[in-house]
């Protein structure tokens, strides 16, 4: 894949804009039409919510859907499938994104969406008590009701962590999400969704010039609000092993999880990808080291996962950011022998380092799954965007399969050493015994 040419114009209200001109997006000889995706990756995420009010970042996301100053309730929807597009948003634990993708002669038509609802959302009791219930379901049925629901991305931040921002559910307390007001409402809106504190991604069949007088046409006349410099989130990293239990009443099978603090994604990239390498080598694959140990060999667990990243994928988060490994293991089997087995795979690694053959076969699947799902306008639109918002480098995406491909033996080694069992989080997945196994959720 080529990676088109980024522009970059900043709006004089602050909004900052993306621009990755691609005419090869509509694949029009291939009887596609011509598309474009338009993003908008708003600087604020779970750890940015207020105490009190779990889930606040993610309740509004929702309510950024339910109408806007120009636009009744359901009219985005509405809109973009009208024009035979497809939409949709996600909060993440330092941003939140909203993005369609569409045929390129509909480009106007996003643009307008999503400057209107930046401009002044219809944020109404009735709109944010429907919302709400909607989210409350939502939990429902993702985690309560749900078999290792939460796990780990809600369960394990708590033991890791100490600081509210980076420890607590952000996904919500049903009593947090029951008692915002619109006030709340209004007060995170003037806070966080200022256009000085927005990146907006635009990509693939699009003339950068008339694409800009677009931008400006809609966007320019958002009102500048003022943008509090962002807080650090950073904290100490464990003096020892933090240790958990979770019951899940759902849960067929016991687990565990691991959760290792990883270097600051921004300020030490390189220490970092050598991470995600580590967690390729440890389970990506039936050839990976845990694979092979844990499952076919030991017989010790059901399965056994490694990544980087919370939200199941790397690079998603600022620092702090967490590695984690979590396993599904018989009731036969306890828990130590599991973490212990995980221990012995990590520390060959860290004495000897991963083979050739091992580094050459995971940046290869490395490279291909990056250029495959790049070549998606709408993956390519939301990694240009985060990376913009993270990084303050879009370009960074077309650059990580050769950076990935520079890991080096003894870097993921330096990796694995640095996964020390006296500073880790161990997370311990219980199922109900037989008298709570058919209890529900509320």
């Amino acid at each position: 894949m080529v990676e088109p040419q980024l522009h970059r114009v900043t709006l004089p209200n602050g909004l900052r804009v993306v621009l990755a001109p691609d005419s090869a997006a509509g694949r029009a000889s291939s009887g596609q039409a011509p598309v474009v995706g338009v993003s908008v990756h708003y600087d604020v995420g779970f750890r940015s919510e207020p105490e009190g009010r779990t889930g606040f970042a993610h309740l509004f996301e929702h309510l950024m859907f339910q109408g806007s100053e120009s636009l009744e309730k359901l009219a985005h929807f509405r809109h973009v499938q009208g024009s035979g597009g497809t939409f949709n948003g996600s909060t993440h634990q330092d941003y939140t994104d909203y993005y369609q993708v569409l045929p390129s002669a509909a480009l106007e038509r996003a643009l307008f969406l999503e400057a209107d609802r930046m401009r002044a959302p219809k944020i109404t009791e009735e709109n944010l008590r429907n919302q709400v219930d909607v989210v409350k379901e939502e939990i429902r049925l993702n985690v309560l009701n749900r078999p290792y629901g939460g796990f780990p991305w809600i369960l394990l931040p708590p033991v890791l962590y100490s600081t509210f921002a980076n420890a607590h559910n952000g996904y919500g307390d049903f009593t947090d999400l029951e008692q915002a007001t619109v006030d709340d409402c209004a007060a995170f809106f003037d806070t966080f969704y200022a256009p000085g504190n927005a990146v907006l991604t635009i990509v693939g069949d699009i003339e950068v010039e008339q694409t800009i007088d677009l931008v400006n046409k809609h966007f320019g006349d958002v009102p500048t609000r003022n943008v509090a410099p962002r807080p650090s989130f950073a904290e100490p990293f464990p003096a020892g092993e933090l240790r958990g239990k979770h019951t899940d009443p759902h849960a067929p099978l016991p687990a565990v999880a691991l959760g290792h603090r990883l270097p600051d994604p921004v300020s030490e990239l390189d220490a970092y990808l050598a991470n995600v390498v580590l967690a390729a080598i440890l389970s990506d694959g039936d050839a990976s080291r845990l694979q092979q140990r844990l499952v076919y060999q030991d017989a010790l667990v059901v399965d056994v996962h490694a990544g980087c990243g919370l939200m199941g994928a790397p690079l998603d988060a600022r620092d702090p950011d967490t590695f984690t490994l979590t396993a599904i293991h018989t009731p036969e089997v306890e828990l130590d022998r599991v973490v212990g087995a995980i221990d012995e795979e990590l520390e060959k690694l860290a004495t000897d380092g991963p083979s050739a053959d091992e580094l050459s076969r995971v940046t290869a699947r490395w490279a291909a799954s990056l250029y495959r799902e790049h070549d998606r306008v709408v993956t390519r639109t939301l990694d240009l965007g985060s990376a913009e918002l993270l990084h303050g480098r879009a370009e960074l995406i077309s650059e990580l399969p050769r950076l990935i491909g520079e890991v080096s033996a003894e870097s993921v080694a330096s990796a694995a050493k640095a996964l020390r069992p006296d500073a880790r989080a161990v997370l311990e997945i219980e199922p109900a015994g037989d008298e709570n196994a058919t209890g529900g959720a509320a």
